[in-house]
Formats: C-alpha cells, structure tokens, sequence
C-alpha cells in the first residue's frame, strides 16, 4: 500500500482552487491501494517559528524541559509523516507572489540540519530518501516561466535541499482572468493530472 501525504494551504480550505486540484487528483487514484495522510495547514494553524522552539531542537532531547519537548514534539511528528510518505501531493495556492504563511510555516519545520539534512565541508546534502511530490499550483494570473513565479524554484531548491529532487508541478493559471480562462487552466490541469498518473 502507498501511503500518500497530501497537504492542502488554501486559506479557503476545500472550497480553493488549489484544493479542487488536490480532490481532482486524488479521484483519479480512486481504486488503487492507497493510504492517505492528510493534512490541512490551514485548520493546522502552525505558529511562525520562534527562536524558542528552534533553540529546543538544538536542545539534546534528555536535557530538554518539558516546554522544550512539546515544542520539538511539533516538527519530529510532521518530518514523521514526511519521512513516511511513499509520495507528497500538495496543494498550492499563490498568495501575493509567495507561499502561503501557513506552508511556510510547515516547511520550516521540516528542512531542519541534522535532521532532513547536513551541513558537510562540499555543502549541504539532503537526509531524507527521494520521493514524488506534485505541487498542484493554482494562480489568479499567468506566471510560470517567468521572473514573477518564486514558488516553482523554492519548492525545487527547499526539497532538494533535504534530498527530495523528483518534484512535478501542475499549474492552473489564470484562474482570476475570466470564465473561459479559468475552464481552460482547469481543463490544461486535469490533463496534466492524467499524464503524470500514467506514468
């Protein structure tokens, strides 16, 4: 059984375009022997990253406080279901050229030295083994290919940085352009869906 995390950002949770992305793609693996981790950063409400709560990572775990453990707890479970995950599908929505706050908040407790990956005299080298991840990218205006998409090559160099280099995107662009131009992103999208499914 493949076990699969999916991670919806939208702040307009299933009702976002880049969550009707995530529900397309995972009705087209309707049948197949999956298991699905899901997991929602908008209901998740991950707090911004505090010196506090890295300081407890760096704490050695039997000298930290109880405070400190509850605060390490957080990041160990979500590199968890990380580390398990035979595949990553994530839902991604264009927040004023970036990532939504709450996906930020999610990746930094995730790219962490000495745990998803290290620091060595050549640089950095990822920890955590390859996986698929689709990022499902859904865009009120056109911007793949350009100098205005900054999603595209973060995620690529964020993941590759913990060792996760097979990363495919989908992009429904557009999707504020009028009706037309949103029927067309989505239709492109579902293509898209069905060419990396077959693969």
């Amino acid at each position: 059984m493949k076990n699969i995390l999916v991670v919806n950002s939208s702040l307009n949770s299933e009702a976002g375009n880049s969550s009707k992305l995530v529900a397309n793609y995972l009705d087209k693996l309707a049948g197949k022997d999956v298991k699905l981790d899901l997991l929602d950063l908008n209901e998740a409400q991950l707090p911004h990253l505090t010196q506090q709560e890295m300081a407890a990572w760096m704490t050695a775990p039997e000298e930290r406080t109880q405070a400190q453990a509850e605060l390490a707890a957080i990041s160990d479970a979500l590199l968890s279901r990380l580390v398990e995950a035979d595949e990553v599908v994530i839902g991604l929505p264009m927040y004023n050229l970036g990532v939504p706050s709450t996906f930020k908040a999610w990746i930094d407790r995730l790219a962490r030295a000495g745990k998803s990956f290290k620091y060595t005299e050549t640089g950095p080298v990822g920890l955590i083994a390859d996986k698929p991840v689709t990022v499902l990218a859904a865009r009120g205006g056109v911007y793949a290919g350009t100098d205005y998409d900054t999603q595209t090559p973060y995620i690529r160099h964020i993941f590759g940085l913990m060792g996760i280099t097979s990363v495919n995107f989908v992009y429904a662009e557009g999707l504020n352009m009028g009706e037309e131009a949103a029927e067309k992103a989505f239709s492109a999208a579902n293509e898209k869906i069905i060419e990396l499914l077959s693969n």
